[in-house]
């Protein structure tokens, strides 16, 4: 399979890591059509061949052209890289147990991309993705604007899911947030939650009783917190949806118009909050992060986005950063 596009002149999309989460990723990226070009790379040459053949042998089907492999040169020239390569999560742990092994791999990978791709967006999909983007910035010093971290993306989507199931509405017409760490600290922006332009906890069935209670929402809040170790222990890994909602990611940066999505950058002075990546509503372009959005926010949130960031920033102590 040829490293060369046939057309240089294209989006291109790269993709490091061949494994479950990248190549679902890169899946997502065909059938959505996310980018003309779309390259996978992994070090393991026989696995990355197999996926990228794979995937090739459908193009038929999908417009986009499919390359890659384990020569980094088939990354050059990339708008935007996603960086999925790391240790998986295993039943049992949480994403900061990976912390250590996959920062490793974050100070390895990153000067390589940056020698073929230096002008690209970075993403970061492997966990612990908020303390990996602060690790991506450090090694390669780019600005924080081009580093960053899909974060309570997924969260969010799984959010909105569940609501719009207890709702009976459709995922469509319920705005709300995950915020803080892509993982057990994360929380609800409950206060600024709607269903259309109703506040979530206003929300009545046809009966006039309202199901979004404290009782409830916590009950929401947690499932969506523990949604990704479900998963794990049936299937072994989370793969489809952080594919879905990546490729949706990858959408946004390749457009010059912004959006607001809830992906994890290095924050600057955000209620007070700097130098850790979190997730909070943030515009989004192909110039990268546009700017974090200061959402009103209870004294409860405020503590909750505080101690979301004390943890990520001991970790990030605790592996030399």
């Amino acid at each position: 399979m040829s490293n060369a596009p046939l057309r240089r002149d294209l989006p291109k999309v790269g993709i490091v890591g061949a494994g479950q989460v990248g190549s679902a990723l890169a899946y997502a990226c065909l059938i959505r059509d996310t980018a003309p070009i779309i390259s996978l790379y992994d070090i393991d040459k026989l696995r990355v061949d197999a996926q990228v053949a794979d995937l090739a042998h459908g193009s038929i089907f999908a417009e986009p052209e499919v390359i890659g492999g384990a020569d980094v040169s088939s990354m050059r020239d990339c708008d935007v890289i996603v960086i999925t390569s790391g240790a998986p999560q295993k039943p049992g742990q949480s994403r900061l147990d990976l912390a250590g092994i996959n920062a490793k791999i974050i100070a390895d990978v990153m000067p390589k991309m940056l020698e073929v791709s230096p002008d690209a967006l970075y993403v970061i999909v492997a966990n612990p993705c908020d303390v990996l983007a602060v690790v991506a910035q450090k090694v390669s010093g780019l600005p924080t604007n081009r580093v960053f971290a899909t974060g309570t993306g997924l969260d969010t989507a799984r959010l909105r899911h569940l609501i719009a199931r207890r709702a009976h509405v459709r995922e469509r017409n319920v705005e709300a947030v995950m915020a803080g760490e892509h993982g057990d600290t994360e929380f609800a922006l409950w206060s600024s939650a709607r269903i259309g332009v109703t506040p979530i906890l206003e929300w009545t069935d046809e009966q006039g009783n309202r199901p979004f209670t404290d009782a409830s929402t916590n009950e929401i809040a947690k499932d969506v917190a523990d949604a990704a170790y479900q998963v794990i222990a049936g299937k072994g890994s989370t793969n489809y949806a952080i594919g879905l909602s990546g490729s949706f990611l990858l959408d946004q940066l390749l457009s010059a118009t912004p959006s607001m999505l809830p992906v994890s950058s290095i924050l600057d002075d955000y209620y007070g909050i700097s130098d850790v990546a979190l997730s909070v509503p943030t515009l989004i372009s192909n110039q990268g992060i546009v700017r974090p959005i200061e959402v009103p926010m209870t004294d409860r949130d405020h503590q909750e986005l505080t101690a979301s960031a004390n943890v990520l920033k001991d970790t990030i102590k605790s592996i030399g950063y």
